[in-house]
């Protein structure tokens, strides 16, 4: 019952319905936090933007497909997750909070992000897996300070080569995408700790020896017939990897040994991504 009367509350814009929606919410948390995540929001209560000394907004899994220009007021904000919503495009609100460090969008119906994006210059880590994109936006290339980027579960091919540009980036997850080829971009940015691109359609890996900062690749589920090299100490994730032999050459012929795809012991679960803080 208080569900069904959750999501009736999200169409009424009126002051009752919305201190409904916040609990009796009134006045700015001690925390600096509001979390109305899995609240069946249909609309942003008007009352979160009076909180202008808000640090986190937690607005996941609802029914947002807009937010109202008084947003702006959250000058303070540094995370928003607006992740599982109906989203077609990002409300030019949230391009005006310059404080953001950590953006949630993953999980909407995003096509493209705007221009306007590129205000966020404090932006560390942005979350867009999970939408329509079919190429990697490239106002994402000019958030200078961003760290990780995750944009796995759409359809990019390719990689724009201005993101060479972003020298702060550590880890970049683009598994569950459409890349037939190894972005070569990701080979002139030594400072990367972690590449993801399990999931795609890449059937040769150059080297990756000479990328200093390398840590881990993650790049199973993929039609390759080789490993890609990695200097030592480096960990690997996916088929022929330290736990199991690339293929034989005969003649000139590659022959693969038929193999598992988890062999005995099996290897190490791949690490799922992790939300960083300020």
């Amino acid at each position: 019952m208080g569900n069904s009367l959750k999501a009736v509350a999200g169409f009424v814009p009126s002051s009752k319905c919305q201190k409904y929606l916040l609990e009796d919410l009134e006045e700015m948390p001690v925390d600096k936090m509001v979390d109305l995540s899995g609240s069946q929001l249909r609309r942003l209560p008007l009352h979160i933007c009076s909180f202008k000394e808000l640090v986190k907004l937690y607005l996941s899994d609802n029914n947002l497909n807009h937010l109202p220009p008084e947003l702006e007021q959250l000058q303070n904000l540094q995370i928003l997750a607006l992740d599982f919503n109906n989203f077609k495009a990002l409300p030019l609100a949230v391009c005006t909070l310059k404080q953001l460090c950590i953006l949630y969008l993953g999980n909407n119906k995003l096509c493209s992000l705007p221009l306007e994006l590129r205000l966020l210059q404090n932006l560390k880590t942005l979350w867009i897996e999970s939408n329509c994109l079919q190429c990697l936006p490239e106002v994402v290339c000019e958030l200078r300070l961003l760290k990780t980027l995750h944009a796995g579960s759409n359809a990019l091919r390719t990689l724009p080569g201005r993101l060479r540009r972003l020298q702060e980036l550590r880890s970049i997850w683009l598994s569950g995408n459409l890349l037939a080829e190894f972005p070569a971009v990701l080979l002139d940015m030594p400072l990367l700790e972690v590449i993801d691109v399990d999931r795609n359609s890449i059937r040769f890996f150059p080297s990756l020896a000479h990328l200093p900062g390398l840590k881990l690749v993650i790049y199973d589920h993929n039609p390759c017939r080789n490993a890609p090299k990695v200097a030592k100490g480096v960990r690997r994730v996916g088929r022929w990897s330290e736990e199991s032999p690339e293929p034989r050459k005969r003649s000139g012929a590659v022959v693969e040994i038929t193999l598992h795809e988890r062999p005995s012991p099996p290897p190490a679960a791949k690490p799922e991504p992790e939300a960083e803080t300020c």
